[in-house]
């Protein structure tokens, strides 16, 4: 490990969210990003020393810049490090052959309800041994770093027994051990009703509650409970029993709401003090509402509507009512396997109406607080973990306008150069 300060000079735009962490930015707030024109940053002990114009930080640090390593970001765009704040990490198998039954007219439930779906990786999770599952995730997280990940939640939920939830989780927790990438882990025990539950899913749900999210707790694996809250998987009721258990032993709540259908999603997050509810494409205005008035962060993964060719959540609609709004990939094997963050913040634009600015606050602190690291992380300010992105590309909106492209030049966690890359 390198102990020497790090000094990032002259970016041409150096995006600090600044004045951010004590709570999300929220209508016209995510369009005021706090940049600095030929910015730098002083690094040192993994922490933000100073931030500023070139000639402020030189002045501040003095004689000091010939113990640092110098990065010239001349010509870059330097962010916060990225924060996907909802991913299913961890699982086995692959579910390409589904992609192609939806092409053919087949729906998501459908295949579901068929025996296919999350039932299909269940049955690969669980067939997996630790060490399968630790391999095949270090490669994805190695993938999110190249896209400039350097927060990440991963739910479990592709074991939907306790013996296998426990599997994904503790291997959550060697991931955080071993990876540069942080992870931050939820239970997600009720992702689905397995299928010799199917005809008795009230007992299952007693099984989440009585059983799993006691010991999920005790060996203190997650911190969030999250539940599928949709017709056909569990009902509001079901859900709220579930995320009320968690709180009891110290969950905090998070909920898939209104993905398929409008079905009180949005209004049972707002019920529960949830920190976030995901997906939302169908959440009716009243959730909508009450999720502003409590401060309910919604979590948009526009990468799952497009996989599925649905229509994406109305993030536009959300901003203007004061909800506070990240992204994330939703990384997963049937219905948005991609790990690129970038790829989800130019669709934030193009399917959700959101502009350059407010994908770019979705996508560093807003998700920050969609997982309570929003006081650490998120922003380029100091005393915060320095966990920066260098992008190849002038500006911020470039990095919108020039779509479909990995622009990541480097990546440095808790102050450390951990990825560098040549971009032609």
């Amino acid at each position: 490990m390198n102990d020497k300060p790090l000094l990032i000079r002259h970016a041409q735009q150096l995006v600090t969210l600044k004045g951010s962490s004590q709570a999300p930015l929220r209508g016209k707030e995510m369009n005021r990003l706090t940049i600095i024109e030929d910015g730098s940053l002083w690094i040192e002990d993994g922490v933000i020393q100073y931030v500023g114009q070139d000639a402020e930080v030189l002045k501040a640090i003095g004689s000091r810049i010939d113990e640092a390593d110098v990065i010239d970001a001349t010509g870059h765009l330097v962010t916060p490090g990225l924060v996907d704040p909802h991913t299913h990490l961890v699982f086995a198998g692959s579910r390409e052959n589904e992609f192609n039954m939806r092409l053919n007219g087949s729906t998501y439930m459908e295949i579901m309800n068929a025996g296919g779906g999350i039932h299909a990786t269940t049955t690969a999770t669980r067939n997996a041994d630790q060490e399968q599952l630790l391999e095949e995730s270090t490669r994805r997280l190695n993938r999110f770093l190249h896209h400039g990940v350097t927060t990440i939640e991963a739910k479990s939920g592709y074991g939907l027994s306790l013996e296998h939830e426990l599997k994904q989780l503790e291997v959550a927790q060697k991931l955080n051990q071993q990876h540069v990438v942080d992870i931050v882990s939820t239970f997600m025990g009720a992702h689905a009703v397995p299928l010799p539950c199917r005809e008795k899913p009230d007992d299952f749900v007693d099984e989440v509650v009585e059983v799993m999210i006691p010991e999920v707790a005790r060996r203190r694996l997650a911190e969030f409970n999250d539940v599928f809250c949709e017709r056909g998987v569990f009902t509001p009721e079901q859900s709220r029993r579930v995320l009320e258990a968690g709180l009891q032993h110290g969950l905090l709540p998070k909920i898939h709401a209104d993905e398929i259908e409008p079905y009180g999603g949005a209004e049972l997050a707002a019920a529960v003090g949830a920190v976030s509810a995901d997906h939302l494409l169908k959440a009716s205005d009243q959730g909508i509402q009450a999720m502003a008035e409590q401060g309910v962060i919604a979590v948009l993964l526009p990468g799952t509507a497009f996989f599925l060719m649905e229509e994406s959540a109305n993030g536009r609609k959300m901003i203007d009512a004061g909800v506070p709004v990240a992204l994330s990939t939703d990384c997963n094997p049937g219905s948005s396997p991609t790990v690129s963050l970038p790829l989800i913040m130019n669709l934030g634009c193009l399917k959700m109406g959101m502009t350059p600015a407010e994908v770019l606050a979705a996508s560093t602190i807003n998700a920050a607080h969609a997982i309570k690291r929003g006081h650490e992380i998120g922003s380029l300010e100091t005393g915060k973990k320095a966990d920066v992105v260098i992008f190849d590309v002038p500006n911020y909106m470039s990095l919108q306008y020039l779509y479909g492209v990995n622009h990541v030049s480097c990546v440095i966690k808790n102050g450390q150069v951990v990825l560098q890359r040549k971009n032609g």
